[in-house]
């Protein structure tokens, strides 16, 4: 699916999430990555010693085997999704925005997880974790996490600055061990704190959670630095900070310093374990949902 198709109205986020998983999981059956469990299986078979009033019995009469419904408390996997909503997620203001990118794909990750009857839990940070929800993989609760991203998507987002190593912190101490913890973020924290950035992904990692970060951005713009040779004034969205300059000026020196934070963010990422996947903005979701595959396959 082509995201620059895609028109974020008012409490359609859960369908678009269906469509992207829907065509992907199209797609997957299609690919070498068939060998993946999207069958995505409700019950599990009878043990001697269960309940039999648990047992489906529809099932059973077409298939003359047993089989056991499976609960929330039977949960394979508990996954919270971590979503950064400071100002500069914003960006662009025309077009998908960063935001939008990542609750789309934050939905749709949601809706592989209720269709493995996974534990799914939200959390909304930017210099704190202003927002989060317990784990569960009931219907009624993956559906209250859809409608607390769409009133996100329905209003601005007014929060300054990103304090990335305190919440790592705050998520690593609250998150249950052996979760998985997924974190959409464009990581522009404060350069200064990048040393304290690292100790809480280890901090994060050593907590004995499985970890999948999506760098999101505009491709083209933040990390191409493509623009017309002609003067731009560039605002900092966070700290609101403008200087005028024209771009072809500053490129080499903007690309090389970004290239090298790039650099050291994926050795650290490498470092730990830890899953780094740089998602332009302009591109489909099929990556995302592949990562988050191939990382969950190797937890079960």
């Amino acid at each position: 699916m082509q995201l620059s198709s895609l028109r974020f109205d008012t409490g359609n986020l859960e369908l678009l999430a269906k469509q992207v998983v829907e065509g992907f999981i199209i797609g997957l059956h299609k690919s070498p990555f068939h060998g993946f469990s999207v069958e995505f299986a409700e019950h599990r078979v009878y043990n001697a010693g269960d309940n039999l009033r648990h047992i489906d019995w529809k099932v059973f009469a077409r298939r003359d085997k047993m089989f056991i419904k499976k609960f929330e408390e039977e949960t394979n996997l508990r996954c919270r999704i971590a979503i950064d909503i400071s100002r500069s997620m914003s960006f662009p203001e025309t077009g998908i925005s960063k935001i939008q990118f990542a609750c789309l794909g934050a939905a749709s990750i949601m809706q592989l997880l209720r269709k493995q009857l996974d534990a799914a839990g939200l959390s909304l940070f930017a210099d704190k974790v202003y927002w989060s929800s317990p784990l569960k993989s009931s219907e009624r609760h993956h559906k209250s996490l859809i409608v607390e991203m769409e009133r996100l998507l329905a209003q601005d987002l007014t929060h300054s600055n990103t304090n990335l190593p305190d919440v790592l912190h705050e998520i690593a101490e609250t998150s249950p061990q052996r979760s998985l913890v997924i974190l959409f973020s464009d990581f522009m924290d404060d350069i200064s704190r990048e040393q304290d950035f690292y100790t809480a992904l280890q901090h994060l990692k050593f907590s004995k959670q499985e970890v999948i970060i999506f760098q999101v951005g505009d491709g083209k713009k933040e990390w191409d630095f493509e623009f017309e040779n002609r003067p731009y004034e560039f605002v900092d969205l966070e700290t609101q900070a403008r200087i005028r300059l024209k771009p072809a000026e500053v490129k080499v020196q903007y690309l090389e310093a970004l290239n090298a934070y790039h650099k050291r963010l994926e050795q650290q990422c490498l470092k730990f374990g830890i899953d780094l996947i740089r998602c332009d903005i302009h591109t489909d979701m099929e990556h995302i949902l592949q990562s988050y595959l191939i990382r969950r396959n190797k937890l079960m």
